[in-house]
């Protein structure tokens, strides 16, 4: 089978959130969350749309050689030259507020506390406190 385009040995990485586009730069990999768990995609890699859960995406080599950016719930959509990540939020760790973040890990532990019998409270609560975590973690804190 032939390509219509010739293979650059790179991926053409988008970050984009409601409100901006963060990134859009080449990268010889990508590290990202899941919601299943990290996914590595590298050039040529089958296509693949998938749900972003609350981590870090790294870029390496390229462009944007080990940059890092927090990025929350969301879709990636993976293509053989082409990645692009489609996030509810996402900043750069040194951007992150540590305080912000640990009052909503305060504010999930609540949730957890308070959510009784209802399972979707939990899995809100889970998803803040997850959320909250990933962020303090990120930022170093």
């Amino acid at each position: 089978m032939a390509d219509a385009k010739p293979q650059t040995g790179k991926l053409q990485v988008r970050l984009v959130t409601p409100d901006r586009i963060l990134l859009n730069v080449q990268a010889d990999a990508v590290e990202l969350p899941a919601s299943t768990g990290y996914l590595e995609v590298l050039p040529g890699h089958a296509p693949l749309l998938a749900e972003l859960g609350a981590g870090v995406v790294t870029l390496h080599g390229g462009e944007a050689n080990d940059v890092k950016y927090f990025v929350a719930w969301g879709f990636v959509e993976v293509l053989p030259d082409r990645v692009t990540l489609l996030a509810e939020s996402a900043q750069k760790p040194e951007d992150i507020n540590s305080a912000d973040a640990q009052a909503e890990l305060e504010r999930g532990r609540k949730m957890w506390q308070e959510a009784g019998d209802r399972p979707d409270a939990y899995a809100d609560a889970n998803e803040v406190i997850l959320e909250a975590e990933t962020k303090l973690a990120t930022a170093g804190r």
